[in-house]
């Protein structure tokens, strides 16, 4: 092509332009602004996660049984923590009740 020739098509009105009028460009439309994304955050966990609290054992047999028990929570949904608590509660009490019960004497221990 030759240097004549780029210069009448470069002032040739274009094909979009001929029915604006010469010169004159298609109108643009305006774009919408896109709605903000939400800031990524930390990817919510599929199922349960532990809390990994630590459990010291207390040297008591029947409290650490039950304390161990309360990791069986980790592994449930909120709505299953509930029975687990419960029992858990419940254990502790008795427990604690059995701690504050005179001791009874055997048979023969009451002589005299």
């Amino acid at each position: 092509m030759t240097d004549e020739a780029a210069e009448t098509r470069a002032e040739a009105p274009s094909a979009a332009g001929a029915g604006a009028g010469a010169g004159a460009e298609a109108p643009v439309e305006a774009a919408e602004p896109a709605e903000p994304a939400e800031p990524a955050g930390p990817a919510e966990p599929a199922g349960p996660v532990a809390l990994g609290v630590v459990r010291t054992p207390t040297g008591h047999a029947g409290v650490d049984a039950y304390l161990a028990r309360l990791a069986d929570a980790d592994h449930l949904g909120a709505d299953g923590h509930v029975e687990v608590y419960e029992d858990v509660h419940r254990g502790l009490r008795e427990a604690l009740t059995a701690l504050d019960a005179p001791s009874v004497p055997g048979p023969y221990e009451n002589r005299s």
